[in-house]
């Protein structure tokens, strides 16, 4: 099977997982249909939007509806940045002594970690752009909810690592 294949900061070549394919491609269709929402649906979102929540998902600041274009501005550039940097893993701080004899390995499995928490942060922004076009606070259970993805995301991918090494 033919692989991508990417830098790994000028040390020896990795070949992209399927994995990695799937969830950069999830995540672009998530960034493409938020844009795709926001056209479609900018002449109905109100001019007052909901630009900030607290912990309980209350709105606790409003904005204009052009300040609506922030979120998927910041998710597009979240994305892109993340994107560079898995483009580097020679340059990653694993937490673990990469070898010769491990270096696909662990690169394999960091490698995974961020292209699943890349799709998690698009989903969360494009969640976040979403109640806003409504004008609607976040239910109560979205900040536990996500940073329970999040940060299960990482701890999964760390102790797999850990084993791995």
């Amino acid at each position: 099977m033919l692989m991508e294949k990417i830098r790994t900061g000028g040390a020896a070549v990795m070949k992209k997982h399927p994995l990695d394919k799937l969830m950069n491609r999830l995540s672009l269709l998530v960034l493409a249909g938020t844009a795709v929402f926001l056209a479609v649906y900018w002449h109905r979102i109100p001019a007052r939007v909901p630009m900030h929540f607290n912990a309980a998902g209350e709105i606790d600041r409003w904005g204009t509806q052009a300040e609506l274009l922030i979120l998927p501005v910041i998710s597009w550039l979240m994305y892109g940045l993340l994107t560079v940097v898995e483009q580097f893993p020679g340059a990653w701080n694993t937490g673990v002594k990469v070898t010769e004899e491990n270096r696909e390995r662990v690169y394999t499995l960091l490698s995974h970690m961020l292209s699943t928490l890349k799709l998690l942060i698009v989903v969360m922004f494009a969640w976040i752009t979403l109640w806003c076009a409504l004008a609607r606070p976040l239910p109560v259970w979205f900040l536990p909810v996500i940073l329970a993805a999040l940060f299960g995301n990482m701890i999964y991918w760390l102790v797999r690592l850990f084993r791995a090494r």
